[in-house]
């Protein structure tokens, strides 16, 4: 008895030395290389079928090339924002474009706002001969159109990857414009304009909705829409406010667009701050008498105004000046609607916008293998820049993103607009990890993007200072508060931690998607030789 006790023992240390061994010390060793759990993602997610029709030659294989070429570099002062502009990823030559690669031409864009200019003119020379018959005072305007200005050259520089090319000088000239030049004309945006006569005040019972903006014309007649400041920058939301009823802020938008530009998207329109006389630049430069009767005096004796429609239309959410000097965002307009129509399609991982309710990817980890069978998404780029976008999202702490948008010329191919980023920047304390869930869930992701993002971990390149360093030229600086800036990096590795998990648990050529680029570098002089991304 004593002889078959030892041999049991002795079979039962064997087992489980082997066990130890060859099961427990391996998964042991991959939870302390992903410092915690990996993502969830299904061995179906492997990849999207070969782009029909699309030039894509394969780049380099090795994702360490950008880790290799980095050992050994030193933070050696100077401009980080301008060391990160001048690596090789930022240096990437797109394809030539053609016609047909370009949003819009320049004869047919040129005669159309000549003729919508003189429009303007004729118009005014009505409005002001009325306002003298009737003893109104309104100021004087010049309009002066021409064919150089910087916001039709930006509108003529959208092409079939991005808005604006790496160095568009016109961007600039653009931010300096918007802040710089006079307001001619203020009136309400067109969607709002749409809900007159459709809401009810004596309904509303929470703040929310629609954000109080306006539509402003510059004497170059570029357009930009105003929103202006609701909250301070320290102001952080509180944890029981729902995404879809917090307010809007607009140093958001401003910070929205240095950090797509940034992480080299380039798909927000180009937006800067500015201080704006509510009187002289609103009020009086207004035509529109419904925009004129919000305007009030508050007992500070400062000038006020709130919106109708939708929300917030009652005097409590009105937006004042100190007296009448308001700070806000101004995004230039894309080109209209009838010059280069657009398509607004609701994302798949829209969430619900009810108090209660969950969405199918909300309580399915598996909803991304749908996903891909379904048209347009079973080809292409689009799931993959959907999932550039819930990156650029998470970032921002954005849950508000619904609907998607991209110019109908480009067809499925066309890059996503990252429309309406006011619901940014909220908490910087919380990382909504469900905003990821297209990452996290289809495990696939562009290699131009995880090559940016690795790129701005680094010390040399670090995203909460290169931010810092970009929003300072904005002139409403400080534009974001130091906890959101740092939660940038925060944020940032977590996001590398989801794709590290994705490799770990699929393979690195199921999870990173190579895509096309030629970089403008001389042979010999870039550190990732031929890699950068086509969008």
């Amino acid at each position: 008895m004593r002889r078959d006790r030892l041999l049991l023992a002795t079979t039962l240390t064997l087992v489980f030395t082997a066990d130890l061994y060859f099961v427990l010390l391996p998964k042991l060793q991959d939870f302390r290389r992903a410092g915690g759990p990996g993502c969830v993602c299904a061995r179906g997610n492997a990849s999207l079928p070969r782009q029909g029709g699309l030039v894509s030659p394969r780049l380099s294989n090795s994702t360490d090339s950008l880790r290799d070429s980095a050992e050994g570099e030193l933070d050696d002062g100077g401009s980080k924002l301008d060391r990160l502009f001048d690596h090789p990823l930022y240096n990437i030559q797109t394809p030539v474009l053609g016609p047909e690669e370009r949003l819009l031409q320049a004869e047919q864009l040129v005669t159309y706002y000549q003729k919508k200019v003189s429009r303007w003119e004729r118009h005014m020379e009505m409005y002001n001969e009325a306002a003298a018959a009737s003893n109104i005072t309104v100021p004087k305007h010049k309009v002066t159109f021409d064919p150089e200005v910087s916001w039709l050259k930006f509108h003529l520089g959208i092409n079939r990857y991005s808005l604006y090319s790496r160095q568009d000088p016109a961007v600039g000239q653009l931010l300096r414009d918007m802040h710089g030049l006079a307001i001619i004309s203020a009136d309400y945006t067109q969607d709002e304009k749409a809900l007159k006569g459709a809401c009810d005040c004596e309904q509303v019972v929470k703040p929310s909705g629609h954000h109080l903006k306006l539509a402003l014309k510059m004497n170059d007649f570029g357009k930009a829409m105003f929103k202006p400041m609701r909250q301070q920058r320290d102001e952080v939301t509180s944890e029981d406010v729902f995404y879809f009823v917090d307010f809007q802020r607009h140093n958001a938008e401003i910070a929205a667009f240095h950090l797509d530009r940034i992480l080299d998207f380039r798909r927000v329109p180009p937006v800067v701050g500015r201080l704006v006389n509510i009187t002289g630049e609103v009020l009086l430069a207004t035509h529109n008498q419904d925009l004129r009767n919000v305007f009030f005096t508050s007992p500070a004796k400062n000038t006020c105004f709130f919106a109708k429609c939708l929300y917030v239309c009652k005097t409590e959410y009105a937006v004042c000046g100190k007296p009448d000097t308001l700070e806000g965002s101004l995004s230039t307009y894309l080109p209209g609607l009838s010059q280069a129509p657009r398509v607004s399609i609701a994302s798949p991982w829209i969430r619900s916008y009810t108090f209660e309710g969950r969405k199918d990817w909300e309580v399915n980890p598996f909803f991304c293998d749908t996903i891909k069978e379904m048209y347009p998404y079973n080809s292409g780029n689009r799931l993959l820049n959907i999932i550039d976008m819930s990156i650029f999202d998470f970032l921002m702490g954005n849950m508000d993103r619904h609907h998607y948008e991209l110019f109908t010329k480009f067809g499925d191919e066309g890059f996503l607009l990252h429309f309406d980023n006011a619901r940014g920047f909220g908490r910087p304390s919380e990382d909504v990890m469900s905003i990821l869930a297209p990452l996290s869930q289809c495990c696939m992701i562009k290699r131009s993007t995880l090559m940016r993002l690795r790129l701005l971990s680094r010390e040399r390149y670090r995203l909460s200072d290169v931010m810092r360093e970009s929003l300072w030229g904005d002139p409403l600086r400080p534009v974001l508060t130091e906890p959101h800036l740092l939660a940038l990096d925060r944020r940032l590795k977590r996001v590398l931690e989801v794709v590290g998990g994705c490799v770990r648990e699929l393979g690195e050529e199921q999870v990173v998607t190579t895509d096309y680029a030629r970089s403008t570098d001389p042979p010999g002089t870039s550190t990732v030789a031929g890699e950068g991304a086509q969008r």
